[in-house]
């Protein structure tokens, strides 16, 4: 029963089905500390070790599970630390609730300990954000920001002073229009349909074209089902932006895989000749990579109104949810006889994935990359979560690593944050202890939050690690060669043996760095119960080329190389190599 009003809080929380707390208990937050602990058969709190990987948590366990992802933090620094994950959450549609505490309500704003405003510092990054006022106001604001984190997916943040907290409710006047639990936790769905005149519009365009390419994105994940049945009657390829990884199996006969700069060259073919774009749940950020404007008549399925023509020409747009729309479009969709273009573009596919397997087994030392993300791949099952971070593993990732049956993938894509891969990773073998669960992340954004190695040994997760570690901020060291012509500066890292930290957090640790051994230290890190980490030894000299070189890329790359880049010889060769391989 309720008494306080952190215990309304928490009463809430469980009315709208939440079950798990991520977070780190603080004296700014001990009255809803003590609601948790008294409610711990219905609701976990889950101790992590820094406030941003709570963050990075709630929003991975949104994404993985469609829910509602809850992060707890106290007042001052524990709140601040909560900002990246949430903006993590605002740029990629995760519904995310975060608590916070505020110091005493009387000592607000009067330069006391730990005297910040969590409010006005969230304005930017959360869509509901507010101050509890007392009590009675706990049930109203905590309502709708629950339902306003998951109505418009993103976040939402409610503060509360420390001693408000612990209030009892009768403690409280109600004013007279605010009556007790006028309220409720009632769910809604999106029902959004686009107009039948609409729908013939977009079929009639499509219907028109004769080389369609489709670009999914993360509005189309579920979808699965809808997108291939049109991709079919169109005879269309899909390419898929890094968010959408999961809306189509790779191995799918109109995959073409990524876009952009971790993407193929099959896909960015594909996107570069078609006459004619059905965008379905993508705001892919990267213009360069969609047909010139005015070269494609393009159609756009999203859920967000806003987010129509936001990156290219649209001349229908169709605002509703992927599974419905798609499958009211499909019905009107006249099959193509013609399908040279996806044909052409399937036997691209099987170039591309042909010479991504001549890369994989590369014998060379250091071990290449690549070999390890191949190897990772064949040990995939059809049930596993991925999660990767931002840096060179993600290309690796994007390529290499394979969708397949159920699997799911994230990654922090449109903030491109590096730190989430591990964080994701715990949430989701906390949301599904059965299921097999990969972080596959580089040493930059491993080291950041190395400290949740600690939460995984903690709670026994079932994770598997799988870290890239080539002492180099990679994605960075190639960013300052290949696009401004800069020499490597500042990327270098000190080295940390990832093993022998695993270890020491408690959790299984294994090194590799010879190729020819690479596929039986995963096989034997696999089968540890619970737990385990892979540390492999890499290639720091290993582009993660985009699908086609640009010539302005190439002189940048020279032009870097010959002002003083460390190892500028074997990152020639290495680039010569590659640059071969990719015209051949």
């Amino acid at each position: 029963m309720a008494t306080t009003a952190a215990d309304v809080l928490v009463e809430t929380l469980l009315d709208w089905g939440v079950d798990t707390v991520f977070g780190i208990p603080g004296d700014g937050i001990n009255g809803i500390m003590e609601a948790l602990r008294t409610r711990q058969d219905k609701i976990r709190f889950v101790q992590v070790r820094h406030e941003e990987a709570a963050a990075f948590m709630a929003c991975g366990y949104a994404k993985f599970t469609g829910r509602l992802g809850v992060c707890l933090a106290t007042s001052g620094p524990g709140g601040i630390h909560l900002l990246n994950g949430l903006y993590d959450a605002k740029l990629d549609g995760a519904p995310v609730l975060a608590i916070t505490g505020l110091q005493f309500h009387d000592l607000i704003h009067t330069y006391t300990q730990q005297d910040v405003e969590l409010d006005k510092l969230f304005v930017d990054a959360c869509i509901y954000n507010a101050r509890i006022m007392g009590p009675a106001h706990v049930e109203n604001v905590v309502n709708l920001a629950c339902r306003s984190a998951l109505a418009n997916a993103g976040p939402a943040h409610v503060t509360m002073p420390v001693d408000m907290q612990s209030l009892p409710l009768k403690s409280d006047t109600r004013s007279p229009r605010n009556i007790a639990h006028h309220v409720s936790a009632a769910r809604s769905g999106v029902a959004a349909m686009p107009p039948a005149d609409m729908l013939d519009k977009a079929a009639a365009i499509l219907n028109e074209g004769s080389k369609v390419c489709i670009l999914a994105g993360r509005g189309a994940l579920g979808a699965r089902d809808e997108l291939a049945a049109i991709a079919k009657k169109l005879a269309a390829p899909v390419a898929k932006a890094l968010l959408g990884k999961g809306a189509m199996e790779d191995t799918h006969p109109h995959c073409t895989g990524g876009v952009g700069l971790l993407g193929t060259a099959p896909s960015q073919d594909a996107l570069a000749a078609c006459d004619t774009l059905l965008i379905v749940g993508s705001s892919f950020p990267y213009v360069e990579f969609y047909p010139k404007p005015g070269k494609a008549r393009a159609i756009q399925i999203d859920s967000d109104g806003a987010r129509i023509a936001l990156r290219y020409p649209v001349e229908c747009g169709l605002v509703g949810d992927a599974v419905k729309t798609l499958s009211a479009l499909a019905a009107r969709i006249k099959p193509k006889d013609d399908r040279k273009f996806l044909e052409t573009a399937q036997q691209g596919v099987q170039a591309w994935r042909d010479d991504l397997a001549e890369q994989a087994r590369s014998s060379d030392l250091p071990m290449k990359p690549q070999v390890v993300a191949y190897a990772l791949n064949e040990l995939l099952r059809n049930d596993c979560i991925i999660t990767t971070d931002s840096g060179t593993n993600t290309s690796w990732a994007a390529r290499f690593l394979d969708i397949r049956g159920d699997m799911q993938f994230s990654v922090s894509g449109n903030l491109a944050s590096m730190a989430c891969g591990l964080p994701y990773a715990n949430a989701a073998a906390l949301a599904y202890p059965g299921r097999q669960v990969v972080a596959f992340v580089g040493d930059g954004g491993l080291s950041m939050l190395m400290a949740e190695l600690a939460t995984a040994a903690k709670y026994d997760l079932n994770v598997k690690i799988v870290v890239l570690k080539n002492n180099s901020l990679g994605q960075i060291k190639w960013e300052q060669m290949a696009f401004l012509g800069n020499p490597e500066f500042g990327c270098e890292l000190q080295p940390i043996d990832y093993a022998a930290v695993a270890r020491a957090c408690g959790i299984g640790g294994f090194t590799v760095s010879d190729p020819a051994q690479c596929a039986s230290v995963l096989r034997e890190a696999f089968a540890t119960i619970g737990p385990a980490l892979v540390e492999a030894v890499v290639d720091a000299n290993e582009p993660p080329l985009p699908p086609k070189i640009s010539f302005e890329q190439t002189r940048h790359m020279v032009e870097a190389l010959a002002r003083g880049t460390p190892d500028a010889g074997k990152i020639a060769r290495q680039l010569a190599r590659d640059t071969i391989r990719q015209l051949t």
